[in-house]
């Protein structure tokens, strides 16, 4: 019996070390994985910024150009930017309570220059502003800013028109204006009170 106890020792042995590894490797598949740590940060929430506000300023006024303001600015505000009116500037039809809208032009008149009452501005209403120059324009001298002043007329078609004078010659009537690309009988209908050809 002694004798058949060390023969199969060696089997003994190794089915010990057999039940050894499988009970470690039962235990290691059964123990829970420990669980990383994860901290989650709130996403903060976007502000709202404040977009500003362009506004171009002439005429009268120290230092004509164009500003950035802040959102509900008043025309005071604008003024003080430019550098504020000069001594001969004609105020009395300025609203310096104002509030301004992005991409609006001031001008300023000077004591006696022709004014025309100042046009609606956009408000809660809808209403559209209405641009209307100083007086008639000549089309076939304008400059870039004062053709940009008629209604209808933005500063890429009053480019067109300097564009279209320059290659073509001076406009001979006040219908050859159509010629322009973005002047249909609309906009014609629009400036024609306020251009001449002289």
């Amino acid at each position: 019996m002694d004798n058949s106890f060390t023969r199969y020792r060696l089997y003994i042995a190794m089915l010990l070390l057999f039940l050894i590894v499988l009970g470690g490797t039962i235990w290691a598949l059964r123990r829970p994985e420990p669980t990383a740590l994860t901290i989650i940060t709130p996403t903060p929430r976007p502000t709202a910024t404040l977009a500003s506000i362009l506004v171009d300023v002439r005429g009268a006024v120290a230092k004509p150009g164009v500003y950035t303001l802040a959102p509900g600015s008043r025309m005071q505000d604008a003024l003080a930017l430019a550098g504020d009116v000069l001594a001969d500037a004609e105020t009395r039809n300025l609203n310096l309570a104002r509030r301004l809208n992005d991409g609006e032009q001031i001008y300023v008149p000077m004591m006696g220059e022709a004014t025309i009452p100042p046009p609606a501005s956009p408000g809660r209403s809808g209403a559209v502003a209405i641009k209307t120059p100083l007086g008639k324009i000549n089309v076939n001298t304008a400059t870039l800013e004062e053709l940009d002043a008629l209604p209808g007329i933005g500063p890429v078609i009053a480019q067109r028109i300097i564009d279209y004078r320059s290659q073509n010659g001076a406009f001979e009537r006040i219908e050859d204006l159509k010629q322009v690309r973005g002047i249909g009988d609309a906009v014609l209908a629009q400036i024609e009170d306020w251009v001449t050809l002289q």
